[in-house]
Order: structure tokens, then C-alpha cells, then sequence
């Protein structure tokens, strides 16, 4: 693994863990020539999945697109990164699961919503935000309202 510091081709494992239900193998490395240390993911290939937007079109199932959506959603929470990769990794899971070359993205923001209303609610508000395309503040009140009684 190259060093993403000063390019160097010789780095050590520190760490390594299993997260996602065993899927990804999370791996802490050192690099032998600047002592820098970074963190890499590793996962298997798997087929690939075309997502259906909104307007029909269809694109390829890019995971990063869920984990930018979620780092926006958590920003300045108290969510680690750890946390936000473990999500993504099991939406990610659950979508392959379904066994299908393609899903609608309204499906996949769905799950993305529900994971989050579990986890931290104003993640869950920001999402839904840019998600559900709110056009004024009626209906943030709506949502925010939703989840008051559903806690009661």
C-alpha cells in the first residue's frame, strides 16, 4: 500500500478490524519511511447495480455518493467517521442483498432516512431536507413535529 503522505511503497499494519457485519476489513497502517499513519478500507467486488433517479435515468451505484450524503447529515454531531462508514457499508450490504441489478434511488434515500432517525435526529432532519427537496419551512415544521410525537 502506497503511502498517501510521501508516496512510499512500504507501509505496516497496526490494526485491523472486521465492520459491517464482516464485510469491510478496516486496517490502521504506518508508513516505514515517514512514520505517517492513515487508514484504508478493504471489500470485495461484488456485480454491479444501476440506480434509477428520480427522472428515470439510470447510473452506476456509486457508495461514496452515501457516504458524502451522510458526512453532510452528521456534520459537526457527535457521529464519529467510524460510525458514518458503518452505515454506509450496511446500506450498501442490504441493497446487494436484495439481489437485484437495480434499485430506485427513492428506496435507497429511504433507508438512508430510517438508519439515521435511529442514530441522531438532527442528521435525520438534514437529510430529509436535501432528500425530500424542502421547498419552505412548513415543511421542516412537519417533520420535526413527526418526530416530537413519535417520541412521546
Amino acid at each position: 500500500m502506497k503511502c498517501p503522505y510521501c508516496g512510499h511503497d512500504e507501509t505496516r499494519v497496526l490494526d485491523s478490524r472486521t465492520i459491517a457485519e464482516g464485510t469491510v476489513t478496516r486496517r490502521r497502517r504506518e508508513c516505514l519511511k515517514c512514520n505517517s499513519r492513515f487508514t484504508t478500507y478493504e471489500r470485495y467486488e461484488t456485480h454491479k447495480i444501476f440506480i434509477i433517479k428520480k427522472n428515470g435515468q439510470r447510473e452506476l451505484f456509486d457508495r461514496q455518493k452515501i457516504l458524502n450524503g451522510l458526512i453532510k447529515a452528521c456534520h459537526k454531531r457527535s457521529i464519529s467517521y467510524e460510525q458514518i462508514e458503518n452505515l454506509a457499508a450496511e446500506i450498501e450490504e442490504k441493497i446487494r442483498k436484495m439481489g437485484s441489478s437495480e434499485i430506485e434511488s427513492v428506496k435507497i434515500g429511504d433507508m438512508i432516512m430510517n438508519e439515521l432517525k435511529k442514530i441522531d435526529h438532527v442528521a435525520y432532519v438534514r437529510f430529509a431536507s436535501v432528500y425530500k427537496e424542502f421547498g419552505d419551512l412548513d415543511h421542516f415544521i412537519k417533520i420535526i413535529n413527526d418526530l416530537k410525537t413519535k417520541e412521546v
